[in-house]
C-alpha cells in the first residue's frame, strides 16, 4: 500500500519560510512524478508544483514562481517544497501527490498558516 506522509507545516509570519517534506514508501519512487497541491478553505485544490521522474521541476501558479521550489531525493524517497517569502494567501492544506505506473496517490496533507 502506497504511503505518502507530509510534514513541515505550521504557523509562520508573512515573509517567513517553511520547508515541507513528503516521505514516500511502498512503491518505486523514482518511477513516479511527484507534485504538491494545496487547498485553501472554500477553494478547489490547486496544483502548486510538479517534479518529473527526470528531475525537471515545474511551478504552476504565477503567484508562487520565484518563491517556491520543489525538489526530490530518489535515494531517500523524499520530495520537498521550499517556500520563501510566504504570504497570507499561501495559507492552505498542502498535499503530496504521486502519479505513475500504479496510479495516482495522495498524502493526508499538512496545514500551512501564514499570519501575523
Amino acid at each position: 500500500q502506497v504511503q505518502l506522509v507530509e510534514s513541515g507545516g505550521g504557523l509562520v509570519q508573512p515573509g517567513g519560510s517553511l520547508r515541507l517534506s513528503c516521505a514516500a514508501s511502498r512503491f518505486t519512487f523514482s518511477r513516479y512524478s511527484m507534485s504538491w497541491y494545496r487547498q485553501a478553505p472554500g477553494k478547489e485544490r490547486e496544483l502548486v508544483a510538479e517534479i518529473t521522474t527526470a528531475g525537471r521541476s515545474i511551478m504552476y501558479p504565477d503567484s508562487v514562481k520565484g518563491r517556491f521550489t520543489i525538489s526530490r531525493d530518489n535515494v531517500k524517497n523524499m520530495v520537498y517544497l521550499q517556500m520563501n517569502s510566504l504570504k497570507p494567501e499561501d495559507t492552505a492544506v498542502y498535499y503530496c501527490n504521486a502519479r505513475g505506473p500504479m496510479g495516482n496517490f495522495w498524502g493526508q496533507g499538512t496545514q500551512v498558516t501564514v499570519s501575523s
